[in-house]
């Protein structure tokens, strides 16, 4: 599924996620339109740019992804809870509002749909394949309630695929960024305990995923978009510190984190053993399979 004439739609093109996407897309020869809520130029990579809208127009768009959601990385207030809530299942259900203006012949073939291994809730040392159970907790009830949305476009005849991420790491990337800025002052440490699992994968990695499974048509429901080896956060804490060539020395206790994060620290402290199954079955090819 490629070439100039097929268009890949991208939700959040402007984001982290999306410009490697597009940037990878457009080398494979798609066509890239992104969603935005205001006015873009088109560049090298993203041939078009329409305005995202109560009824988006997917108008010649063979593939779609959706990368929209907040960033969780805050403190959790009742309003920015509102505001996770309406750009995950808000905007996925706009979606879905969006292709049902369309003729079931109009409509792209397959929806990739953003969701988080959040999903899985605090699972301790568990090897968490793609069809293991629903956790408890906030971020797992708005991870489910995301993927439920997705479910309503598959509904429609389209193939959706529910991508369960991990913590992205990359240059340029927003939340790789702030970790590594305690690191390189010296004052990285371990979170907690640092026995936690914490899924991770590059994002050249998560894009090529994404632009694999939509090629791969035997692939729907949820995919583990992290990469096959998670780390625990002690040891990806040393590996960080090793490669920045700084100590780190201290350790930041639950406690701490409950008191500086509020909620948010639930996340940080969440052991999640997330391994991607399905990719590895498929044929995908890791780049970076280990950190």
């Amino acid at each position: 599924m490629s070439g100039q004439s097929v268009a890949l739609g991208i939700v959040g093109a402007s984001g982290f996620i999306g410009r490697e996407l597009a940037k990878q897309a457009a080398e494979a020869g798609w066509r890239v339109c992104g969603f935005s809520r205001k006015a873009r130029i088109p560049d090298d990579t993203v041939a078009e740019w329409r305005e995202w809208s109560d009824l988006p127009d997917f108008t010649g768009i063979s593939a779609l992804v959706n990368l929209a959601g907040d960033s969780i990385n805050q403190k959790w207030t009742n309003r920015r809870k509102r505001e996770f809530w309406e750009s995950r299942i808000g905007v996925t259900i706009g979606i879905a509002r969006g292709l049902t203006q369309l003729t079931r012949v109009e409509r792209p073939l397959v929806l990739v749909n953003a969701s988080a291994v959040g999903v899985y809730g605090d699972r301790g040392d568990e090897i968490l394949e793609e069809d293991a159970a629903p956790g408890t907790g906030y971020l797992a009830d708005l991870c489910r309630d995301w993927e439920t949305s997705a479910d309503t476009v598959a509904a429609q005849g389209i193939r959706v695929m529910k991508w369960r991420t991990g913590v992205v790491l990359g240059k340029g990337g927003e939340g790789f960024e702030k970790m590594l800025k305690p690191f390189r002052m010296g004052l990285g440490g371990k979170l907690g305990s640092g026995k936690q699992w914490l899924p991770w994968i590059h994002v050249e990695d998560l894009a090529a995923s994404m632009l694999h499974g939509i090629s791969h048509g035997g692939l729907a429901g949820p995919v583990n978009g992290t990469a096959p080896e998670p780390e625990r956060n002690a040891d990806f804490t040393r590996k960080l510190a090793k490669a920045l060539d700084r100590p780190a020395l201290l350790s930041v206790p639950g406690f701490v984190l409950k008191g500086m994060l509020g909620d948010f620290a639930s996340v940080v402290l969440a052991s999640q053993r997330a391994v991607p199954r399905v990719l590895l079955e498929s044929g995908f090819r890791f780049q970076f399979p280990t950190l």
